[in-house]
């Protein structure tokens, strides 16, 4: 009994060591971005992103230039705000019903719809980028937020977690909705839909960071630089006409902040979703 303790309490400590290594791990390159910030933009040229610390060097120039500047970055980052927002809510809302489609409904060609859903799944973006360029030029959608949205609604990954989420849903609650007069619509929105909102939220946390994050589409499809997202605005201050590091690097710390909060407001719910099923029998 004591030697099984032992052993659980050695488990815990070691658990307790690795995880403590990996925020390390993972906080760092945000710490080192963070006091990046606060130097010239120059000593990012000139001697990288470091952990010393001079303060003769430090200073909020960059917050200045970042707040009252003459650039662009705030229209950047308001068109990723409504890109994001735009895509996540599309996103869900489309996949949850294919989702709950596949997991509630039996129709012919179920099973061959959802290996079409694995295999789109399993095939990368860089591979179907020609395809679906071509078909939005033809459709007259480029330069527009359209193009970067439409072509993902549908998100085969989202579909797969929502159907694996909603898979051990009991018939009898869906036969219990119908016998007590509510359309297959109600059904979804009155008890399906409050029953998704660990999964629904663990889907925007990562639909949301993945839109956010966005760059290579959107670098095909956009032109306007008043309509680029942030990933392309930043970009674009390194070019070889000149640059600005001041801007990019205290650009880059903030624009990690809505990802932030997005996670810290779902995080309850994230983690919920990401190890429970919906319903428990």
């Amino acid at each position: 009994m004591k030697s099984q303790k032992n052993k659980n309490m050695l488990a815990t400590i070691m658990l307790l060591v690795f995880f403590t290594v990996l925020a390390i791990l993972i906080l760092i390159p945000i710490y080192t971005i963070f006091l990046a910030s606060f130097k010239p933009g120059g000593d990012l040229l000139q001697y990288g992103l470091n952990l010393g610390i001079d303060w003769s060097r430090m200073s909020f120039d960059n917050y200045v230039l970042l707040f009252q500047g003459q650039h662009e970055y705030w229209t950047w980052f308001t068109n990723s705000i409504i890109l994001t927002v735009i895509t996540v809510v599309a996103t869900l809302i489309v996949s949850a019903f294919v989702g709950y489609g596949f997991a509630a409904y039996e129709f012919k060609g179920k099973n061959a719809l959802f290996i079409v859903v694995l295999i789109i799944l399993s095939i990368p973006l860089e591979v179907v980028m020609l395809p679906l360029y071509k078909q939005l030029t033809g459709w007259g959608m480029m330069d527009s937020y359209v193009a970067i949205v439409l072509p993902f609604v549908a998100h085969a990954s989202t579909i797969f977690f929502f159907r694996q989420y909603l898979q051990g849903l009991p018939k009898s609650l869906l036969e219990a909705g119908r016998i007590d007069g509510a359309t297959e619509y109600g059904i979804f929105f009155r008890l399906i839909l409050p029953i998704m909102k660990p999964a629904f939220a663990a889907m925007a946390i990562l639909n949301g960071m993945n839109a956010w994050n966005n760059y290579l589409w959107p670098l095909l499809v956009i032109r306007d630089s008043k309509k680029y997202t942030l990933t392309l605005g930043l970009n674009t201050l390194i070019n070889p006409y000149g640059d600005n590091y001041s801007l990019l690097v205290v650009g880059s710390f903030f624009s990690i902040i809505p990802i932030f909060v997005l996670f810290v407001c779902f995080q309850q719910y994230f983690i919920e979703g990401m190890t429970a099923g919906a319903v428990k029998e």
